[in-house]
């Protein structure tokens, strides 16, 4: 096929869905273009280390066309998607003029979902970039030193309570990642703050930690995190956050630093589509991946809503969104070759989550490990799917530094520090009832 006449496949998002399917089609007949607001892939399972210190955002990131340098029918677009008009195969993006597709593969991912309580992020932020990564390190940061000058107790206390506000994976990792910080690496640092002064709670809504585990892993887990001095709180809800603190259920915790790993949002590919979402505003899509009413587009990852053949939803993780891609990829393939592919069929290897130093829990459907063996295969899983040589040294080098040191290298505080920590970080007074 001439190279002016050969199809246009447009990716939208470098996320593992979106690499795994410009990868899969770099020997195809096709020409790719690759669509990001950023110039670099990032490592996402790995941010919430950048958040509590343990790494610098280069070593959980790598540039998008350092990956793809070798993809000679692949060029990458940095720019940020508007819309996609689906009648003339085009995609509208800010600064380029609207860009002709032949196939067009959405992998836009999520973003934090706060469930209509929007007005909460600016007092819990989440960790989906670099961005959101190195704010709550200074934000976690930053309380430390001044709790170090601090002397009144009660607003001393108050800056060394840290809430993290979700059950799943990254909420067990980063309550276990900040308690290790707080109370090992920073407080040998310190000569104010002991072991003893932080408080780090984690607060679930349902019955138990990491739901998308076994009962007995879960259990294992909530032991595990409970003896870093992690305080769990299960089946509470969160009626509201502020610069003060957050409010569960009827009592009050006072606490300058709230996290959130409570849910997420898919991006707008949905609007751009012009199709219903789901709950969580994903696009529902067939087992070939596609659109609904569409040949030309396939939705990926985080974005998608996909269910396996017994009917259950795909979960929002990063194997999901690379297998997802290399189908995606082969599909198309297929089509240009007029060759039909079997419908999308998800290999679940093993779902893995750290709590913290020898702790983690792997399941692997009937083999299930905990502690420090089930620590050991989250590392290396880690460090494997990490893109580039570099990073994967640089990783494991830090880890391996960090376990015979008990300290974090990257505790630096970066960018503008808000000036605005409320003066008083006390329990707010119980309100007298009126007299009518």
């Amino acid at each position: 096929m001439n190279k002016a006449q050969r199809p246009h496949v447009v990716i939208v998002g470098a996320g593992f869905g979106g690499l795994a399917a410009a990868q899969g089609l770099r020997s195809a007949d096709v020409d790719v273009t690759l669509i990001d607001k950023r110039n670099h892939h990032l490592f996402q399972p790995l941010l919430y280390q950048v958040a509590t210190a343990g790494l610098s955002p280069a070593d959980i990131a790598a540039p998008i066309r350092g990956i793809l340098k070798r993809n000679a029918n692949t060029r990458v677009v940095l720019d940020r998607v508007y819309g996609v008009d689906t009648e003339h195969k085009r995609v509208i993006l800010g600064d380029c003029e609207p860009m002709s597709y032949d196939w067009l593969v959405l992998a836009t991912g999520a973003r934090h979902s706060y469930f209509g309580r929007d007005d909460w992020a600016p007092f819990a932020p989440g960790i989906k970039t670099i961005e959101d990564a190195t704010a709550v390190r200074r934000k976690v940061l930053m309380a430390m030193e001044r709790a170090e000058t601090e002397t009144d107790p009660d607003k001393r206390h108050a800056l060394l309570t840290f809430v993290i506000i979700g059950g799943g994976p990254t909420g067990v990792e980063m309550a276990g990642a900040i308690a290790e910080l707080a109370r090992q690496s920073v407080s040998k640092d310190f000569r104010s703050i002991t072991p003893h002064c932080a408080k780090v709670i984690l607060i679930e809504g349902g019955e138990r930690l990491l739901a998308s585990f076994p009962e007995t892993l879960s259990a294992k887990a909530k032991t595990a995190i409970e003896q870093l001095g992690v305080e769990v709180r299960l089946g509470q809800q969160v009626v509201s956050v502020d610069k003060m603190g957050v409010m569960v259920g009827e009592k009050f915790i006072a606490a300058s630093t709230a996290i959130w790993a409570a849910g997420v949002q898919a991006s707008r590919a949905a609007e751009w589509l012009g199709i219903t979402p789901d709950r969580a505003g994903r696009v529902p899509v067939g087992r070939d991946l596609r659109a609904p009413d569409s040949d030309s587009v396939f939705v990926i990852g985080d974005t998608a809503a996909c269910m396996d053949a017994a009917g259950k939803a795909l979960p929002g993780v990063a194997p999901v969104a690379k297998q997802q891609g290399m189908y995606v990829a082969q599909s198309i393939v297929a089509i240009i070759k007029g060759r039909s592919i079997e419908p999308f069929h998800y290999r679940n290897y093993g779902n893995l989550a750290t709590i913290g130093r020898n702790r983690a829990v792997a399941d692997f459907g009937r083999v299930q490990v905990s502690g420090h063996l089930a620590w050991l295969l989250w590392c290396v899983a880690h460090i494997w799917f990490l893109s580039g040589y570099r990073n994967r040294f640089v990783v494991g080098a830090n880890w391996l530094w960090n376990y015979l040191t008990f300290t974090r290298g990257a505790r630096l505080i970066t960018g503008e520090v808000s000036p605005d920590l409320p003066a008083t970080l006390v329990p707010r007074p119980a309100l007298r009832p009126l007299n009518v």
